[in-house]
């Protein structure tokens, strides 16, 4: 009988809770490489999160708008409608009306969006603000102490805010997104800084930056899988976070899934594939946390996942 090699680890990614009760959820605590079952242990499978944004999309694929055409100028109902239709394991609220170089909502006005979805909705919620470095502080601080108590996480913190948005997360007891842009190096330093703050490192999930099939998703693998190595075989401990990947809108707006032509397939089809191998590869590469934005995708990922853990399919 032939005794298969296997790769020794030395440290393990920290488990970590989002939301709160009986329907909180837990992310990361495996200690090998993701679906090395046969290596280490992997307690918590990869979570899929479905976009809600605050206010109607103007840049959606067709495709993607479809599934949400009646509740699209209605966040609540949105969240209410990934939660009890399409069984989302978490709801991620996208606030890109704050904006300032459009709607430029008010974080007050934003902040009182992400409490009525995060009320509405039994699921764990995760909250981003527009990118805007400097409005996501003051959006990203209101949200904080408007939804206390309900353990979000809230992002992106990036290093230009993190002190806000960090202060504010360890205020009011949520976790924190800490986005870097594709680099162990920057993510590490991240972590650091938080860390120096006061965010604990249970506290924190590593968001590497993603990129869409056939535009950065190679690179963005080889990075989040050098982060996956550290901390698993060097035991890095600022290494040692799960990782949240917002691919919905990366694999979206990719030229290949709107062009009208005949010779590429079904548009609808090939969108919902191409989001549904984005996800698949970042899984592969150490994701904890999926974003994204076609319900038939994140079936299809969910399905895809639980074959490769072995987790049989729960009967209606």
């Amino acid at each position: 009988m032939i005794e298969l090699p296997k790769c020794k680890y030395n440290g393990r990614i920290r488990e970590e809770v989002i939301g709160v009760g009986e329907n909180a959820i837990k992310i990361g605590g495996e200690t090998a490489l993701p679906f090395h079952t046969f290596e280490g242990e992997i307690p918590n499978p990869p979570k899929i999160a479905l976009e809600v944004y605050d206010i109607k999309p103007v840049d959606w694929a067709p495709a993607c708008l479809e599934p949400f055409r009646d509740v699209l100028d209605d966040p609540v109902a949105w969240a209410k409608k990934c939660v009890e239709e399409y069984k989302a394991e978490l709801v991620c609220l996208q606030l890109v009306s704050t904006d300032p170089t459009g709607e430029n909502r008010s974080a007050e006005e934003a902040a009182e969006i992400a409490k009525k979805v995060t009320d509405a909705v039994p699921v764990p919620v995760i909250v981003y603000g527009s990118g805007n470095v400097e409005k996501d502080g003051e959006v990203l601080k209101s949200v904080s102490s408007t939804c206390e108590g309900k353990n979000i996480l809230l992002g992106p913190a990036k290093e230009e805010n993190y002190k806000v948005i960090g202060a504010s997360a360890i205020g009011y007891k949520h976790l924190v997104s800490a986005l870097t842009p594709i680099d162990v190096n920057l993510c590490k330093q991240l972590n650091i800084l938080l860390g120096n703050l006061g965010v604990q490192d249970d506290r924190i999930v590593i968001d590497p930056t993603t990129g869409g099939l056939g535009y950065g998703l190679e690179y963005t693998y080889s990075v989040m899988e050098r982060g996956r190595l550290a901390a698993l075989i060097q035991g890095d401990q600022k290494m040692q976070m799960p990782m949240i990947c917002n691919l919905g809108r990366e694999a979206w707006k990719v030229k290949e899934v709107r062009i009208e032509d005949p010779n590429f397939g079904d548009i609808k089809k090939r969108g919902i594939i191409w989001e549904a191998i984005t996800a698949i590869s970042l899984c592969l590469a150490g994701a904890n946390i999926l974003v994204m934005r076609h319900p038939e995708s994140a079936a299809l990922v969910k399905e895809i996942i639980d074959e490769l853990l072995g987790i049989e399919k729960k009967e209606n």
